[in-house]
């Protein structure tokens, strides 16, 4: 959630701000048998607005953020007063998607020396971003194993660290079943709404973003 930090001090003056580690992210822990589906994420979100007594809250989502927030905003329209989704769609850019194939199929489950290098290698893949978000971004996203070196928060398992017992084909054929839902949920989407697409992004097309407005 730390990534929200520069845009959470702009509008926590005028607005209750919360910023959610989704599970296997950041401080929040990780399910013993690997419970990542949509479903869970969604489950999560729920238990929040009712621990926290929130009747309604504009939903902000990022990535993987994004399509949580898209199939909630569906299943529970009378809950969101508000949706902003950012580089996220229902469908995703093949351009992106190989690209984090071959970094995760490169960097399966990576460690570092010290929390500088993970910030100098997120400041080579990202080099339009202020160095001083790369360097947040990254004293947020280690944590020191007991021989000294630096690994992610990050469950291995979102990274496909954790071998999956799917074909690409299944893979493939979920990820069409995940698309539809995400389109017929944006159908029943009915608060005002705002998609943010970077203007370099391999992850978001411009047609697709076109076409979820």
């Amino acid at each position: 959630a730390h990534i929200w930090q520069d845009f959470a001090v702009e509008v926590a003056p005028y607005y209750r701000v919360l910023g959610l580690d989704q599970r296997g992210h950041g401080e929040s822990g990780w399910p013993l048998h690997g419970e990542y589906e949509y479903s869970h994420f969604m489950a999560d979100l729920d238990a929040v607005f009712e621990n926290l007594s929130i009747e309604r809250a504009v939903l902000v989502g990022h990535s993987l953020g994004g399509r949580v927030c898209m199939l909630y905003a569906g299943e529970h329209p009378e809950k969101v007063a508000g949706l902003v989704i950012v580089d996220s769609a229902p469908e995703l850019d093949a351009r992106g998607t190989t690209r984090i194939q071959m970094d995760v199929g490169q960097h399966r489950d990576p460690s570092f020396a010290s929390v500088s290098e993970y910030e100098q290698m997120l400041l080579h893949n990202y080099p339009a971003a202020p160095p001083a978000v790369i360097a947040n971004m990254a004293k947020h996203s280690l944590k020191q194993r007991e021989d000294g070196r630096w690994i992610l928060k990050m469950d291995p398992a979102l990274r496909g660290a954790v071998g999956t017992t799917e074909t690409p084909e299944q893979l493939a054929e979920r990820e069409k079943d995940t698309s539809q839902a995400l389109w017929d949920a944006l159908e029943k989407v009915a608060c005002p709404s705002l998609v943010v697409r970077g203007a370099t992004s391999d992850i978001m097309s411009a047609d697709v973003a076109d076409r979820m407005l």
